[in-house]
């Protein structure tokens, strides 16, 4: 049996160092090499032939900062990197080399300082790698991400930023900023649901976005958004995932665009096709209406003949009873020819520049006692309104016609309101209406309301939501023919339980003419109270045809609102013995608002009477029922 003989370790060491110089010497996509401890090259392997172009023979003995360039060698970058690596025990660095052609390379470089086994410094180890083609490619992707990155700033239209994971922002372009409001470093870091409104967060809807996002691979929606000064604006909203190339989320992508204005276009455009197809739609039915109207009214002509023929032929009493209920059911129908003309626009009219808080003044009575009791009742007039040219009794007509309606409309107690103003409409504001200055007159009640699709009708002829036998469907179509004879137009707005607001709007006329205003400026108001209608009544046309513009009003309590609301009537005529407030106490409450005012007081009773419950009659003129003419401009005279 052999005996084992131990291997020499001058052998093993040998056959290590040589396997060491073996690998070494295979590999050729890196440089490595040996430095004396003044950076001479003391070693070469084939991987620095190739990258550098030197042979073993060509480059050992040699410094090596000759594979530095020029501009480092200046800078002295080759002993400093001998020092770092001494210092820091590893100097690594990236840089341009030269090769032995003059062409450069990139490179990346790692020093390492070799000691001996007593810490001695006896050279190093440097490794060289030529990375110019991942350096290429990366400053292409900078590159790409730097044109990416101002392509992404320089849009304005849009606001492009990025999300993480759980919602939080981390960039903002110019266009998030100028659409938002925020400035970068106002919004970095927050969460995005700060553009939603309050109800859309309470909804939980920024997070069903990003969820949504997950689960489809896209999130497209519109909806309002908030600015930073509280503004809202319409948005159109994309918002798409971003993973890695492993598949993980890393964020979202979110583009927003503010189509406010696109929006706002579309609807008007959508009010305005409706408007018309309402236009088109009643137009159609009013010459529709107009035909048989005027066809009713030769039938109505026929019988009425008829009943006046035969009038004259009979005495009979009964007869005459048959006839006079003919005739009245006649003189209805012919009533409700003319809503249906004046609805149609063929009515005949006879439009005149007026003030028309004065008419509704004068007509304030009426409209009064066409309501209930327990209705409170109440007019806002602005001030300094311009003209409008109508037909005085073809509006009382539709004012009337709407305070009805509204009375009808609501339950006990209500409050009924009548309001005027002027108004600036652009084109297509109300319905078809060309853009300018309009008065408008709001009829407002606080009933129960319609729903929108009744809305959409109410003014057709014969539609009602009265019961039978309340109302004949023509209130309103009446009012709608008036405005639109008058160039105007009618807006209906309601909510159901809210109550109702129709609006008239009837073309301004800003300015008068000399005659008009010379009319405007002679022609005095004269406010007249009496408790009895048909006395009233006369009072009121006596005045007129003095030349005097007439406010009526049935008690003292009316008349003193009346005066509180209108300082400018010149005079007050008014019976002295009145339910309430005497004309004494009218007198004297309208002296106290207006000092300048002229008072003429009238009862049936003697002055002496008068007297004795009014110590205070001297301080006014005083007729005497009945008077005349004459009496009442002598007293007019007289008065202070």
């Amino acid at each position: 049996m052999a005996s084992h003989v131990p291997s020499d370790p001058m052998t093993k060491s040998i056959d290590e160092s040589e396997r060491f110089r073996l690998l070494v010497a295979s590999v050729t996509d890196y440089a490595i090499y040996m430095l004396s401890t003044e950076g001479i090259v003391s070693s070469w392997n084939p991987g620095a032939n190739r990258f550098k172009g030197y042979t073993a023979d060509e480059i050992i003995g040699k410094h090596f900062s000759c594979f530095y360039t020029d501009e480092d060698k200046a800078v002295n970058l080759p002993a400093r990197a001998l020092q770092t690596a001494i210092n820091e025990g590893k100097f690594e660095d990236e840089g341009w080399r030269v090769r032995k052609d003059g062409s450069r390379f990139w490179a990346s470089v790692v020093i390492d300082p070799i000691r001996d086994a007593e810490g001695t410094l006896v050279g190093f180890a440097k490794i060289t790698r030529d990375i110019t083609d991942r350096k290429k490619a990366a400053g292409e992707l900078h590159a790409s991400e730097e044109q990416f990155r101002l392509l992404v700033q320089g849009v304005t239209d849009y606001a492009i930023y990025m999300l993480s994971p759980g919602g939080e922002i981390t960039n903002w372009n110019v266009g998030a900023k100028r659409i938002k409001g925020y400035e970068h470093s106002e919004v970095i870091g927050t969460h995005f649901s700060r553009f939603y409104t309050e109800e859309d967060r309470a909804a939980g809807l920024p997070m069903v976005a990003l969820n949504t996002a997950l689960s489809e691979g896209r999130f497209e929606n519109e909806g309002w958004r908030m600015r930073k000064d509280g503004s809202k604006f319409w948005a159109h909203v994309v918002i798409d995932p971003i993973r890695s190339e492993l598949g993980e989320l890393i964020g979202f992508a979110k583009v927003t665009r503010d189509i406010t204005e696109r929006r706002n276009a579309s609807l008007a455009l959508e009010k305005a096709q409706e408007a018309l197809f309402q236009s088109q739609k009643l137009e159609a039915i009013g010459k529709l209406t107009g035909g048989v109207a005027h066809d009713f009214n030769n039938l109505l002509g026929v019988v009425m003949n008829g009943v006046a023929i035969l009038r004259a032929e009979t005495t009979s009493e009964n007869a005459v009873k048959v006839l006079d209920s003919i005739e009245r059911s006649v003189m209805r129908g012919a009533a409700l020819t003319q809503q249906l003309l004046t609805f149609a626009r063929q009515q005949p009219i006879k439009q005149e520049l007026q003030d028309i808080n004065r008419v509704i003044t004068s007509f304030e009575n009426v409209l009064r006692r066409a309501n209930n009791s327990s209705t409170n009742f109440e007019l806002k007039l602005g001030d300094s309104l311009p003209a409008v040219k109508i037909d005085i009794a073809q509006f009382e007509a539709a004012l009337l016609n709407l305070v009805v309606n509204a009375r009808d409309a609501m339950p006990d107690p209500g409050t009924l309101r009548i309001l005027t103003d002027v108004v600036h409409l652009k084109a297509h504001d109300v319905n078809q209406l060309p853009e300018g200055d309009y008065v408008k007159v709001v009829v407002e009640d606080t009933g129960h309301g319609m729903a929108p699709e009744i809305v959409s009708r109410a003014v057709e002829p014969f539609y009602t939501t009265k019961p039978i036998g309340r109302g004949t469907g023509l209130g309103l179509s009446q009012v709608y023919g008036f405005a639109q004879q008058s160039q105007g137009d009618l807006k209906i707005e309601s909510t159901v339980g809210a109550g109702t607001s129709i609006s008239l709007y009837l073309p301004a006329f800003m300015d008068f003419s000399d005659d008009l205003m010379l009319e405007k400026q002679h022609c005095e108001k004269a406010l007249v109270v009496d408790d009895q209608p048909e006395v009233l009544e006369m009072a009121a046309e006596l005045f007129r045809t003095l030349g005097y513009y007439v406010i009526a009003a049935n008690n003292a309590e009316d008349a003193l609102k009346i005066l509180e609301r209108t300082p400018d009537i010149e005079v007050l005529f008014s019976d002295v013995v009145m339910p309430g407030m005497s004309g004494f106490e009218l007198a004297s409450k309208a002296k106290a608002l207006i000092p300048d005012i002229k008072i003429v007081l009238a009862s049936g009773y003697a002055i002496p009477a008068i007297t004795s419950q009014h110590m205070n009659v001297d301080e006014f003129q005083f007729v005497a029922k009945p008077y005349r003419v004459a009496d009442v401009v002598k007293k007019l005279r007289m008065a202070s």
